[in-house]
């Protein structure tokens, strides 16, 4: 895109914008800069994250063609546009101007700490998706019984190391990451045991086979994650190799307690909130809410796909089979028909087909795997993502929300109370013990309002990640596409090599019309 924008095709506003923030070293623009200047637009959180995902190219500046294409995606989202490049496309011979005050004012974004507000969290898909891809293989062990010694091995890219993991591993693992990050978008675990009921529906090597992919999932969510990416927690699951991984997890979260205290912000939370956070978090909890429930039922459909493919193919072998087995038939031909005897040459071509007929179901296979794990697995991650922001939520209601209200209710007993020991006159030892106790009430209301404004802190930094793993959805709709042209394509060649080998099926002897074996 940008080499259809130039000097000539902007307003002269867009030259203005970029000589008042450009680097006078380099005449780049720091993406920092731009990430300023987005601020200012007051756009939705989303939209902003989509601005960038179109011009960052991760070298921490912008080119100017490259601050064209951001301004113009910036005035096009201000009309109320969706930003993308290919709105550009239409714009080529005059651009809109963003509404973004005077250029000179602009001015001062050059100078402003690059921390500006640690509450805007600067992420893109590729980014998340590019810190780390995590492999989970399963490692069965020969003697147990069923699901009792199953072994992983987790494989880190960013660690380039290989550890050993059991599910209970991960199960403690998963229980310190909740109580270290009480806060955070935590992804479940899949189920430890045969749930009842399952193996009526599902094998029970699809059983442990989907508890793999499951693991696989929850791991590079957490890998993927900005904050626990970073944490000590995590870095040792992952590269730990010792004997006893749990005990030395426990130990790692002993050093550090949970977040609240060690978040150099936590205190700070509510400075950085704007005034209308609720009004926010609903907004965007009612956003997700209906993502996820689209996305389920995409997920149903592209599961009923793929299982449609895998049957499909199991039909073809089986019609391969028949018509093999119809071809071996060793029942003497009736005297009647001796005289018509074709039956010998039908007979050997139905025997040939079985084998381009078992292609065919090998090449359905294929489809059915592409379609599960490029298209079905992806949506489950997905997916993932987007229950866990709903976990978070109701963590949050039913957790501190709920805590700071029974603290609250306990401080204004205690209060009535003490009133009343005014009035009252009771032992000296006994109003002093009450006003100890209120005290003491009184910092634990402080320290749990101040919880309350951190909960939301990060609820708004994880609607940020949730926004920043919507264009997942561009990924999910190739892969679907390519599995679908790739399927098609090599079936189709199987079918045209198939159909010349039916011309002995349809001879001029049978005394009926051959059926055109090719459309008219």
């Amino acid at each position: 895109m940008e080499g259809e924008i130039n000097e000539g095709t902007v307003p002269p506003y867009y030259r203005e914008v970029y000589q008042a923030i450009s680097s006078r070293a380099d005449e780049r623009v720091q993406i920092d800069v731009f990430h300023r200047l987005l601020n200012r637009t007051e756009l939705p959180i989303a939209v902003q994250n989509q601005i960038i995902e179109h011009v960052d190219t991760g070298e921490g500046f912008l080119s100017k063609l490259s601050l064209y294409k951001g301004l113009a995606l910036i005035a096009l989202a201000q009309q109320g546009k969706q930003p993308s490049p290919k709105l550009l496309e239409n714009c080529i011979q005059e651009f809109p101007k963003p509404q973004l005050g005077e250029p000179k004012e602009l001015r001062t974004l050059r100078m402003q700490s690059v921390q500006e507000n640690p509450l805007i969290l600067s992420l893109s898909l590729a980014k998340l998706l590019g810190k780390d891809t995590v492999r989970v293989d399963l490692i069965p062990e020969k003697k147990g019984l069923f699901l009792k010694h199953v072994e992983y091995q987790v494989t880190s890219e960013r660690f380039k190391i290989s550890v050993y993991r059991r599910y209970s591993d991960f199960d403690v693992f998963h229980e310190l990451l909740l109580q270290r990050f009480a806060y955070r978008t935590v992804p479940a675990l899949p189920p430890k045991r045969v749930l009842k009921g399952v193996l009526t529906s599902v094998s029970e090597r699809e059983f442990i086979e989907g508890r793999r992919r499951g693991l696989e999932r929850f791991i590079n969510l957490v890998a993927r994650h900005p904050f626990f990416s970073e944490d000590e927690l995590v870095k040792t699951f992952m590269t730990f190799n010792g004997s006893d991984v749990q005990t030395k997890l426990r130990d790692a979260f002993k050093k550090t307690g949970d977040e609240f205290m060690t978040y150099k912000y936590a205190t700070q939370a509510k400075e950085y909130l704007p005034g209308d956070i609720q009004t926010q978090f609903a907004s965007s909890r009612e956003l997700i809410k209906n993502i996820h429930n689209s996305f389920q039922k995409l997920r149903d459909r592209a599961e009923k796909m793929a299982e449609r493919s895998k049957e499909n193919a199991t039909d073809l072998l089986l019609f391969g089979k028949e018509l093999s087995t119809l071809g071996s038939d060793t029942t003497p031909l009736p005297s009647l028909a001796s005289s018509t005897n074709s039956w010998g040459t039908l007979k050997q071509s139905l025997k040939g087909l079985s084998v381009e007929f078992a292609l065919l179901a090998d090449k359905a296979a294929q489809q059915g795997r592409r379609e599960e794990d490029d298209v079905v697995e992806r949506l489950y991650l997905f997916l993932d993502i987007l229950q866990s922001y709903k976990d978070l939520c109701e963590r949050h209601e039913k957790g501190i929300l709920h805590e700071h209200q029974r603290a609250l209710q306990k401080y204004s007993v205690m209060k009535r109370q003490m009133m009343n020991a005014t009035v009252q006159p009771k032992e000296q030892v006994s109003v002093e013990q009450l006003e100890s106790r209120i005290v003491q009430q009184e910092n634990a209301i402080q320290t749990m309002e101040l919880r309350n404004y951190f909960s939301l802190y990060c609820l708004h930094q994880e609607s940020q990640l949730i926004f920043a793993y919507l264009p997942i959805t561009s990924h999910i709709l190739g892969a679907f596409v390519n599995s679908q042209v790739q399927g098609h394509k090599e079936m189709g060649e199987v079918w045209d090599d198939l159909r010349p080998k039916l011309g002995c099926l349809f001879g001029s002897s049978n005394g009926i019309q051959s059926p055109p074996l090719s459309p008219r």
